[in-house]
Protein backbone atom coordinates (compact mmCIF):
# COMPACT_ATOMS: atom_id res chain seq x y z
CA UNK A 1 0.00 0.00 0.00
CA UNK A 2 1.31 3.44 -0.88
CA UNK A 3 1.45 5.84 2.02
CA UNK A 4 2.51 8.88 -0.04
CA UNK A 5 -1.04 10.26 -0.38
CA UNK A 6 -2.35 12.64 2.32
CA UNK A 7 -4.65 10.26 4.22
CA UNK A 8 -5.14 8.92 7.68
CA UNK A 9 -4.13 5.30 8.12
CA UNK A 10 -4.98 2.90 10.89
CA UNK A 11 -3.87 -0.63 11.61
CA UNK A 12 -6.56 -3.23 12.32
CA UNK A 13 -5.78 -6.48 14.09
CA UNK A 14 -8.09 -9.42 13.45
CA UNK A 15 -9.06 -12.18 15.90
CA UNK A 16 -6.01 -14.23 14.88
CA UNK A 17 -3.53 -11.40 15.52
CA UNK A 18 -2.98 -10.52 11.85
CA UNK A 19 -2.43 -6.79 11.29
CA UNK A 20 -3.42 -4.85 8.20
CA UNK A 21 -3.17 -1.14 7.29
CA UNK A 22 -6.31 0.63 6.10
CA UNK A 23 -6.81 4.14 4.73
CA UNK A 24 -9.69 6.09 6.24
CA UNK A 25 -11.75 6.82 3.12
CA UNK A 26 -14.74 8.46 4.80
CA UNK A 27 -16.46 9.16 8.09
CA UNK A 28 -20.25 9.39 7.94
CA UNK A 29 -23.42 9.24 10.01
CA UNK A 30 -26.42 7.05 9.30
CA UNK A 31 -29.46 6.32 11.50
CA UNK A 32 -27.95 8.21 14.46
CA UNK A 33 -24.76 6.11 14.32
CA UNK A 34 -21.28 7.10 13.11
CA UNK A 35 -19.25 4.91 10.76
CA UNK A 36 -15.81 4.80 9.17
CA UNK A 37 -15.21 3.49 5.66
CA UNK A 38 -11.77 1.88 5.54
CA UNK A 39 -9.92 0.62 2.47
CA UNK A 40 -6.88 -1.58 1.92
CA UNK A 41 -5.50 -2.78 -1.41
CA UNK A 42 -7.81 -5.80 -1.52
CA UNK A 43 -10.59 -4.99 0.94
CA UNK A 44 -13.09 -2.32 1.96
CA UNK A 45 -14.77 -2.49 5.36
CA UNK A 46 -17.15 -0.43 7.45
CA UNK A 47 -16.68 -0.06 11.20
CA UNK A 48 -18.83 1.70 13.79
CA UNK A 49 -17.35 4.72 15.57
CA UNK A 50 -18.15 4.69 19.28
CA UNK A 51 -17.25 6.85 22.25
CA UNK A 52 -17.18 10.58 22.81
CA UNK A 53 -15.28 13.04 20.64
CA UNK A 54 -11.63 12.96 21.64
CA UNK A 55 -11.99 9.42 22.99
CA UNK A 56 -13.39 7.50 20.04
CA UNK A 57 -12.68 3.96 18.91
CA UNK A 58 -13.73 1.65 16.09
CA UNK A 59 -15.89 -1.41 16.59
CA UNK A 60 -16.22 -4.16 14.02
CA UNK A 61 -19.63 -5.00 12.59
CA UNK A 62 -20.02 -8.75 12.96
CA UNK A 63 -23.15 -9.16 10.83
CA UNK A 64 -22.06 -9.25 7.16
CA UNK A 65 -25.56 -8.31 5.99
CA UNK A 66 -25.58 -5.22 8.24
CA UNK A 67 -22.13 -4.20 7.00
CA UNK A 68 -23.14 -4.68 3.36
CA UNK A 69 -26.37 -2.69 3.85
CA UNK A 70 -24.45 0.22 5.41
CA UNK A 71 -21.87 0.18 2.61
CA UNK A 72 -24.62 0.02 -0.07
CA UNK A 73 -26.48 2.95 1.51
CA UNK A 74 -23.26 4.97 1.67
CA UNK A 75 -22.50 4.30 -2.00
CA UNK A 76 -26.03 5.33 -3.01
CA UNK A 77 -25.71 8.57 -1.02
CA UNK A 78 -22.38 9.37 -2.69
CA UNK A 79 -23.84 8.72 -6.15
CA UNK A 80 -26.82 10.97 -5.42
CA UNK A 81 -24.68 13.83 -4.04
CA UNK A 82 -21.13 13.54 -5.41
CA UNK A 83 -18.42 15.81 -4.05
CA UNK A 84 -17.58 18.83 -6.20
Amino acid sequence: MKHDEPRDYITIEDDEGNRKDFAVEALFDMDDESYALLAAEDETIVMKVEGEEGNQYLVGITDPEESEAILDAYQIAVQEAPAD
